[in-house]
């Protein structure tokens, strides 16, 4: 059994893998305890490290395979002299025949069994629960019995509650009840309500993706795994992996060095003030200031005005030109036909509204390497040729990272956001294969997928990065570890990683997108 951390790679498995890995196991098994027998022991084990002096262990089973390994946990707590009560939800379905023989060994023990609720009034601060109630197959146990779920369904609510409204520590068997474990939504809009967060959560075989995405951050806790010993037999690919600790690139340390060595940035977008009555300049200002921060050895800005403008007309030679200081001096402002878009790194739409449609044309087709957000991806899911130029540029071997929040995911799937949260990871492959691009898909749990590679999932990050600017802060960094050697795959890893580890370390009362800017480190230095 180990904790999990982002220290060491971790494959993620899908339900439907699960169950493979799970038949694979029990038809190998040569020992005498069932796969059920040492999950059991397995959970046992773990609730005695989290919870030693607890005084009573409330564990909630329901009829099926998780339920079974509840079952068979008390019977070691039960063996161990410690308190157990056994909280039966469906006492009557049928159960797997491994699910059966436990509760009959809890009933020969004379553990303690109610059917029933609600729990008694009299739970402690130090009790422990244990939900054990649902497991990964609730939607395969809707399907293949649904009218029983059906009847069941209004009361199903209610077990979940008591599970995790009364304050003890709860221990989470596989994922905690009503959670998707591929994409980390909830099974049920009535869940939602509900405040469903497990204080640790033990997953058993293997890690799911569900566990580190969407609501599965909040509500799993401290995440645990015990592969059972089936570790061997987990060579399939695996549907994600969790982003582990990602180095950054290495440089150049010799002293004939210039900053040339260290790649360029060019971020164009920020529509000014007098364009639509909605000033967005900052936004190219935080992309540039991370990127600087980053390391990149030349950042330049090239802030865009719409033709109509009063300032436009007032500048005849050049139809997008510069109205904005740079807000570090290091920074280098550029009118956009001054650009070189075929060399360096272009990071292009943050803050652009309406004026970047008219550069993301020669953007598209010029650029060799591109990193695209906000207002881009918006122009872009509206224009069917912007689009196909988009398509286009993997055929050229023009790298490009799209870093869409869910709402720009959405527009560019012809869908809603609700869907693309659905399920993220599904998501983020889809862009991916309809853009044969890398796609970085922000949000809780930021998925970062491409056409043959394994998507990851980001464990780095907090709601502190729930503020303006901050998706700004991160093109730049894309931006900067492309310009420094990076792959777009490598870079959004990397760039992923590190600006959620910035907000994890800080330490103040909140976090400002300039602040989370300057926390961005540079390129380590190699001789």
């Amino acid at each position: 059994m180990k904790k999990i951390n982002w220290q060491a790679p971790l494959k993620l498995f899908d339900v439907a893998q699960t169950r493979q890995l799970e038949v694979a196991a029990a038809a190998l098994n040569s020992e005498p305890q069932s796969l059920m027998e040492n999950a059991g022991l397995a959970i046992a084990k773990l609730a005695m490290a989290i919870q030693p002096f607890a005084n009573c262990h409330w564990i909630f089973c329901g009829p099926g395979n998780n339920g079974g390994d509840g079952l068979e946990a008390a019977t070691h707590l039960q063996a161990w002299g410690q308190r157990v009560q056994v909280v039966l939800w469906q006492p009557h379905s049928k159960r797997p025949n491994d699910s059966e023989k436990a509760l009959k060994k809890v009933q020969s023990l004379a553990i303690a069994i109610q059917d029933h609720l609600p729990l008694p009034e009299e739970l402690q601060a130090n009790d422990l629960i244990i939900d054990a109630l649902l497991g990964v197959g609730i939607r395969e146990r809707a399907a293949t019995n649904a009218g029983l779920e059906q009847a069941h369904q209004p009361r199903l609510e209610d077990w979940i509650a008591n599970i995790y409204a009364y304050g003890p520590s709860v221990l989470a068997v596989d994922i905690p009840s009503g959670l998707n474990a591929n994409t980390g939504n909830f099974q049920d809009e009535k869940l939602q309500g509900l405040s469903i967060r497990a204080t640790h959560t033990l997953q058993l075989l293997n890690a799911k993706p569900g566990c580190f995405t969407a609501h599965g951050r909040d509500a799993c806790g401290t995440l645990w795994l015990e592969d059972l010993g089936t570790e061997a037999l987990q060579e399939n690919r695996p549907s994600a992996a969790l982003l582990n600790h990602q180095p950054l690139p290495s440089v150049s340390s010799l002293h004939a060095s210039h900053k040339g060595s260290f790649g360029d940035v060019a971020v164009v977008g920020g529509e000014p003030l007098n364009v639509r009555g909605m000033g967005m300049t900052g936004a190219v200002d935080l992309a540039a200031s991370a990127a600087l921060h980053a390391g990149a050895g030349r950042v330049m800005t090239c802030f865009l005005s719409d033709e109509s403008s009063d300032q436009s007309a007032q500048q005849p030679t050049s139809e997008f030109a510069l109205y904005h200081n740079p807000v570090l001096p290091e920074i280098m402002p550029r009118n956009f036909k001054a650009l070189h878009l075929a060399s360096g790194v272009v990071v292009c739409g943050c803050g652009g509204g309406i004026a970047i449609q008219k550069v993301l044309p020669q953007v598209l087709q010029e650029s060799k390497q591109l990193v695209l957000d906000a207002d881009a991806l918006n122009a872009i899911s509206q224009d069917p040729w912007l689009q196909d130029l988009l398509k286009k540029r993997s055929t050229l071997n023009q790298a490009t990272v799209i870093t869409p929040h869910p709402l720009e995911a959405a527009r560019l799937l012809k869908t809603d956001t609700a869907h693309v949260q659905q399920d993220r990871l599904k998501a983020a492959q889809s862009l991916a294969a309809v853009f044969d691009c890398t796609v970085v898909l922000k949000g809780s749990g930021t998925v970062i997928a491409q056409i043959a590679h394994t998507s990851v999932i980001n464990p780095t990050g907090n709601a502190r990065l729930a503020t303006a600017g901050t998706g700004d802060v991160l093109a730049g960094v894309v931006g900067a570890r492309m310009a420094q050697g990076l792959s777009a795959f490598g870079a959004a890893c990397t760039a992923a990683f590190e600006h959620g580890q910035a907000a994890d370390l800080f330490e103040g009362a909140s976090l400002t997108a300039s602040t989370l800017a300057q926390l961005i480190r540079g390129p380590q230095t190699a001789s």
